[in-house]
């Protein structure tokens, strides 16, 4: 699994010109998966561990300006992006390969149920964006803060 973190002032998908989601200040966050992520993943400790690690990040300012509160700290949104083009291979050639992405069937219930995890831990601050669709996201990026956070990492 793969997030890419991105600490917004307002983030948004619309799919086909209509909204979907919406946030104010939180996170965007594009979440991907990999072809070693199995369906059985939510149940490993490398799950929670990236979902923790996610919503407690001190990437927020606090009342000095320094970066010292998470998401959880702030009460910010979380709006989810699916995005398996995290896992591009770009070694060879000039178009990439998506062979390191997971299947789509198996990304989609993972997509679903991580985006579930989040509405547990942040009631009512969970916005997602739509898997499989073409969606048109927009963000402004907040600082700029964006950090990447692999499971490869945590295992």
């Amino acid at each position: 699994m793969k997030l890419l973190l991105q600490r917004v002032k307002n983030g948004s998908v619309h799919i086909a010109g209509q909204p979907v989601a919406s946030i104010d200040n939180g996170l965007v966050v594009l979440v991907g998966f990999g072809a070693q992520d199995t369906e059985d993943m939510p149940l490993k400790t490398v799950w929670n561990t990236m979902l923790q690690k996610m919503i407690g990040l001190r990437i927020f300012s606090d009342e000095h300006g320094k970066m010292n509160l998470s998401l959880k700290d702030t009460g910010n949104s979380l709006l989810l992006v699916p995005q398996f083009t995290l896992y591009a291979d770009c070694k060879r050639g000039r178009r990439p390969s998506f062979t390191s992405a997971c299947p789509p069937a198996i990304a989609s219930k993972l997509f679903d149920t991580f985006a579930e995890h989040c509405k547990a831990e942040l009631p009512n601050l969970v916005q997602c964006g739509v898997f499989g669709a073409d969606m048109d996201v927009s963000l402004t990026n907040w600082g700029p803060v964006t950090i990447m956070l692999s499971s490869d990492d945590f295992i």
